[in-house]
């Protein structure tokens, strides 16, 4: 009996799989805003909280962590999750407090809370105006 064989079929296989370890050996993340400040929460399970490491230069924020194999004397039947070192780095623009970022880690996700500065928040400006006798006053001082 002749089985039949398709090349693209295969390589669908084959690149398939490649991305699929791509995918899962990546940093998955949810950022959003929420009042004054944005939050960053990051899926690291299975990371030892002491290895992750988290720093900031210039703008590029970088997330690192590491997740350390299990018993390499044990007969894998599958082995999905990826070990080793992860990184991931963002390049945040201006308007943020990075000085004042918190960090927590519950889970499995770290939690990142990024302030926003107060040069970029938003701001009232008062309006000065000419008095009766034509000198300039402030909305505070106008009566």
């Amino acid at each position: 009996m002749a089985t039949r064989w398709d090349p693209f079929q295969e390589m669908d296989r084959l690149f398939g799989s490649v991305l699929t370890n791509r995918a899962s050996s990546s940093l998955p993340m949810d950022l959003f805003r929420s009042g004054d400040h944005y939050v960053l929460a990051v899926d690291l399970p299975g990371v030892d909280p002491g290895t992750i490491d988290v720093s900031v230069e210039d703008r590029t924020l970088t997330i690192r962590a590491e997740r350390t194999p299990r018993s390499s004397e044990a007969q894998w039947l599958l082995r999905e999750r990826a070990t080793g070192t992860f990184a991931r780095q963002l390049t945040v623009g201006r308007g943020l407090a990075l000085d004042k970022i918190e960090a927590s880690y519950a889970d499995g996700v770290l939690t990142l809370t990024i302030p926003v500065s107060e040069e970029a928040k938003p701001r009232k400006i008062e309006i000065a105006h000419a008095g009766s006798r034509g000198e300039i006053t402030t909305g505070a001082d106008a009566g």
